[in-house]
């Protein structure tokens, strides 16, 4: 049974530490480099070189290994077919972390962490495509009623004739009474 991490956790639970790593893999793979504090980039780097090293194997059980942690099938995809035959030859040591300033709001201490090949730029121009169609598809779409129109005439028109009686009545009768007050 592995022991668990001592002392805080990323985001509070082990479940959301796991997804946060999740995410930030599947980042890293998309986009070749990425930039975040140093304590996450620390964290990510031993799950990052586990998967190149899986996508390395090549083989289907690997593969599935993979898709446990990153749950972008295209992102897997872009590991097994690009980025795993291009570490072919290294024994390990796939990703580089390089400290950057502290972050302006918290000033917490910053880092980006990149794969040590860079990706194509085909690849880079996909991803970036890839986040603004996702992005333009969660913009929520203005909402239009679809009513039929002899419903909506006929409400108006009981609507427009009710008000009107009423508002007579009620001028008779603030006439009758501003008589008497006379």
């Amino acid at each position: 049974m592995p022991t668990p991490t001592k002392g805080p956790r990323l985001g509070g639970s082990p479940a959301h530490q796991r997804l946060m790593l999740a995410n930030l893999a599947t980042a890293l793979f998309e986009h070749g480099k990425i930039t975040t504090t140093e304590a996450k980039a620390k964290r990510l780097r031993p799950l990052a070189e586990r998967l190149i090293t899986f996508a390395k194997r090549g083989d289907l059980h690997a593969r599935r290994r993979v898709l446990t942690v990153v749950r972008d099938k295209s992102v897997v995809h872009t590991l097994f077919t690009e980025i795993g035959p291009s570490f072919s030859t290294r024994a390990g040591g796939y990703t580089r972390i390089t400290k950057i300033g502290p972050r302006k709001g918290d000033n917490a201490p910053m880092a980006v962490i990149e794969l040590v090949e860079p990706l194509t730029e085909q690849v880079i121009a996909e991803a970036t495509a890839a986040t603004k169609r996702a992005a333009k598809k969660s913009a929520p779409a203005p909402e239009v009623e679809i009513t039929p129109v002899a419903e909506e005439v006929a409400a108006e028109e009981v609507v427009v004739v009710e008000p009107t009686a009423v508002v007579e009545a009620d001028a008779d009768s603030d006439s009758a009474e501003s008589a008497d007050k006379s």
